[in-house]
């Protein structure tokens, strides 16, 4: 108990101390090491205060390869387990508009790199996801939820939108699919509180060529990788 208590009393102040610092990092002059270096320190220190154990298996995946990143979501905590599992793959998240509002957390989101979707707006919605490609041609590895939201039905994954599969059709670079389990016990969404009895688990699946696929055939990408995911994803909930 003293341990939940603890993450949720520091974590506040601990985000709000990394975010300042990623402020003040000269996006134009910062080598890659000195722009990651504030967002894998507070998943780091994210993921320490909360006392969670984490199993991953990057299967295929280079741990600095440069990919996009597709893969389910649970928690709040997917991110800074996310940070600490792919560290060196120089993640950014592609991240709903109100996160982006929330002060100086915001500010520090945008200045990071991350992607803000405006999920309200279609056309707002398809310039982020052009400016996700943008940033994945410079060098950064996007990371996109295809379920659109924090999945509360833990037993299986949530219908896929289809932005996912245009980013990473228009992208070009190999897709690391993976699936996490376990986050959602430790901390699920609208829970205060955290429960880090459960291991969390994270699995890569065989990296996709996304030249097997061309944007009219979305809607068959998206059903393939909905199937195996979802496969994997019942798989790694048997472990427990």
């Amino acid at each position: 108990m003293f341990r939940r208590l603890f993450f949720i009393i520091l974590l506040v102040p601990v985000t709000i101390w990394y975010s300042l610092k990623m402020l003040k990092v000269d996006r134009e002059t910062a080598t890659p090491e000195e722009y990651d270096r504030w967002g894998l320190a507070w998943g780091a220190a994210a993921v320490k205060l909360s006392g969670i154990r984490i199993e991953a298996d990057l299967g295929e995946a280079d741990p600095e390869g440069h990919y996009v990143f597709i893969g389910n979501h649970q928690s709040n905590l997917d991110i800074p387990v996310l940070f600490k599992v792919l560290r060196g793959n120089r993640i950014r998240f592609v991240a709903k508009k109100s996160l982006f509002e929330i002060p100086i957390y915001g500010k520090a989101l945008a200045h990071a790199g991350h992607i803000c979707i405006d999920r309200e707006n279609r056309r707002a919605a398809m310039q982020s996801l052009n400016d996700a490609v943008e940033v994945a041609k410079g060098g950064i590895s996007p990371v996109i939820f295809p379920e659109g939201t924090r999945n509360m039905d833990l037993s299986h994954l949530m219908d896929f939108k289809i932005g996912a599969m245009i980013l990473a059709l228009k992208a070009g670079l190999p897709v690391v699919p993976f699936v996490m389990t376990n986050t959602g016990r430790v901390m699920g969404k609208g829970q205060f509180f955290i429960d880090n009895r459960p291991v969390v688990r994270f699995k890569a699946l065989p990296i996709i060529d996304p030249s097997r696929y061309n944007l009219k055939q979305r809607e068959q990408f998206k059903e393939d990788l909905y199937a195996m995911m979802n496969t994997a994803y019942q798989e790694l909930l048997a472990k427990g």
